[in-house]
């Protein structure tokens, strides 16, 4: 585990880089759960999202959730602002059964960064912190993964859950570590305990720590209610790709280029997804947990 220092240095990043800001709270009526969309459902198109949306991690291959409670800590905006998103993440993660951290000084896994020089942030975590710009085997990758390419972006550190519970952050091992295999030392290897079936072989993978930046000057047009809604869904689930067009009414088509079918909020195919990602067991392959998924936004958008 990393000491808590990321959330006071991006503070102090914030608080050096830019002003806060003070965008008008305009949250869009409809909750989450009373947002109604037409399309087609059929089986084979659920599956098509479902695959299209959420991206396996690097080291099992598996879909990465929230196993530990969510604390989000929203900096750059002002108290009434940072008050609404951070309660709006936690509604949407009861809602579809992601655990939560209610204790009050609970220590931040998601910090939503408001800010007007957002290169200049993930430069600073890339310097400091590279482990937090998500897995990579070295600093050509990190350096790609430090580049911020759109106006809502976000950074997952993952950890992989072993079959006796034992947690690893999923990055190259620092300051020791590896495994010896007879006469064989691998530094960069870990050791995992697993089931030994390929039914479930006793290994999942969860979201550690998450860093969502936002620049305020190229979502000025955007409600907020909009804004907290998108934040809220990569917040929860790390998406495959912020360009793709989900062909099915989707939050993450806000901004997506040359989409058709836009939604300014979470729409009822996001929140069955979200449900089915915290319902499916997480030691499953990915065709398994896929297919679970799909099956449970199957039930839920046909009322079961």
């Amino acid at each position: 585990m990393w000491p808590l220092k990321l959330p006071i240095a991006v503070l102090a990043f914030v608080m050096i880089s830019s002003l806060t800001i003070a965008q008008p709270l305009h949250p869009h009526d409809a909750a989450p759960e009373d947002v109604t969309v037409t399309g087609t459902k059929s089986r084979e198109v659920l599956r098509g999202f479902v695959q299209s949306f959420a991206a396996p991690t690097r080291i099992t291959g598996k879909l990465a959730r929230w196993e530990s409670g969510i604390c989000p800590l929203t900096l750059g905006l002002r108290s009434q602002a940072v008050t609404f998103i951070n309660k709006h993440v936690k509604d949407v993660a009861a809602l579809v059964g992601a655990p939560r951290d209610d204790r009050p000084g609970c220590k931040p896994n998601i910090e939503i960064v408001f800010t007007t020089s957002p290169q200049g942030l993930m430069d600073w975590v890339r310097q400091k912190h590279p482990d937090f710009l998500g897995y990579h085997d070295n600093s050509i990758q990190a350096d790609r993964l430090a580049s911020v390419t759109h106006p809502i972006q976000a950074w997952y550190t993952t950890a992989t859950r072993d079959f006796n519970g034992h947690v690893q952050i999923d990055a190259k091992n620092v300051a020791g570590g590896g495994v010896q295999v007879g006469n064989v030392y691998l530094p960069d290897a870990k050791a995992y305990a697993v089931s030994g079936t390929r039914l479930g072989d006793g290994l999942s993978s969860g979201f550690h720590h998450v860093i969502i930046a936002i620049d305020p000057g190229k979502m000025a047009h955007y409600e907020m209610g909009s804004l907290a809604d998108y934040i809220a869904m990569l917040a929860l689930t790390q998406l495959t790709s912020l360009d793709t067009c989900q062909q099915l009414p989707s939050i993450v088509n806000m901004l997506a280029q040359d989409c058709a079918q836009k939604s300014s909020a979470l729409t009822e195919n996001d929140i069955a997804y979200l449900q089915g990602l915290y319902r499916m067991r997480g030691d499953q392959p990915l065709a398994i947990q896929r297919g679970q998924v799909s099956y449970q936004m199957e039930q839920r958008l046909k009322g079961q």
